[in-house]
């Protein structure tokens, strides 16, 4: 449905931190997106030489640009932000070579504040799933 080029024109994110290679599925309060975690992602080098594992917070973070692409269509050249992040688990470690699947629910939608929940998986094992609020800065 959307592709990396696309995505960049939705949210101000930029290689090496964007996380969202493209959009699957799209609905009004849903979205699914992947990440392919490549062997030489520039994290893996200090996070663990010899056993590389994507750290945590880039799990969210994956999750959290997976949501501003769900809420940001609609506030085209503002800014998204986190407000809150709650009730984060982490169930399975993401490794080089693994496919990171990232589904996002809105909860509640207050318009420029944007409570969600999102969850990452590989191969349908939950790796990290968070609920999260989101700002939109204005411009």
């Amino acid at each position: 449905m959307m592709d990396k080029d696309a995505i960049q024109k939705i949210i101000p994110h930029r290689p090496p931190f964007l996380f969202v290679d493209e959009i699957t599925e799209l609905e009004n309060d849903r979205i699914v997106g992947r990440r392919a975690i490549q062997p030489d992602e520039y994290f893996f080098a200090g996070h663990f030489p010899g056993n590389p594992i994507m750290p945590g917070v880039l799990i969210v973070e994956a999750l959290a640009q997976t949501g501003a692409l769900l809420i940001m269509p609609r506030f085209k050249g503002e800014t998204p932000v986190f407000m809150s992040i709650d009730n984060v688990k982490f169930r399975r470690m993401v490794k080089p070579g693994d496919m990171l699947v990232m589904e996002v629910v809105i909860l509640n939608d207050r318009g420029r504040i944007v409570k969600m929940a999102g969850k990452a998986s590989v191969n349908g094992e939950i790796a990290c799933e968070a609920v999260f609020l989101a700002g939109i800065k204005p411009a």
